[in-house]
């Protein structure tokens, strides 16, 4: 079986942005967020990429929901990633979204069962910055 295909490879820059510009038009209350699987997790891959996610919901939530559609083992931890950083789960996703949302307007989180790779964890990575001199 060869790799999937990810939601960049599948749509060019332009046809990313037109789409992403038309759902916060018609649904200015949500974020439109594309959610694909780490590459190396075991995990299977989700049966659609694309999500318009309430700006209100909170990071803890929204993986709540997808692990819902995992269908997970109880007690199976995962862990959501965006360009790196490890969000808090308390952050909204309007916020996550404003900050760290791709130039073609979408959302990119990436899905796996372990935390590592080397990422950061957002909030350790604010309070490192208030301690350097």
């Amino acid at each position: 079986m060869g790799r999937t295909k990810t939601f960049k490879d599948e749509f060019t820059f332009d046809q990313r942005i037109e789409e992403s510009r038309d759902m916060v038009t018609k649904y200015p209350d949500r974020v439109p967020v594309i959610v694909e699987k780490y590459a190396r997790s075991n995990l299977p891959q989700m049966e659609k990429k694309k999500y318009l996610v309430p700006r209100d919901m909170s990071v803890g939530q929204f993986i709540y929901v997808l692990s819902s559609r995992l269908h997970l083992a109880p007690g199976t931890a995962l862990f959501v990633f965006v360009k790196d950083t490890l969000p808090q789960t308390a952050s909204l996703m309007d916020s996550v979204y404003e900050s760290f949302k791709d130039v073609d307007g979408f959302l990119y989180l990436c899905y796996s069962t372990e935390k590592t790779f080397g990422f950061r964890h957002q909030r350790n990575d604010d309070a490192n910055l208030h301690t350097r001199s």
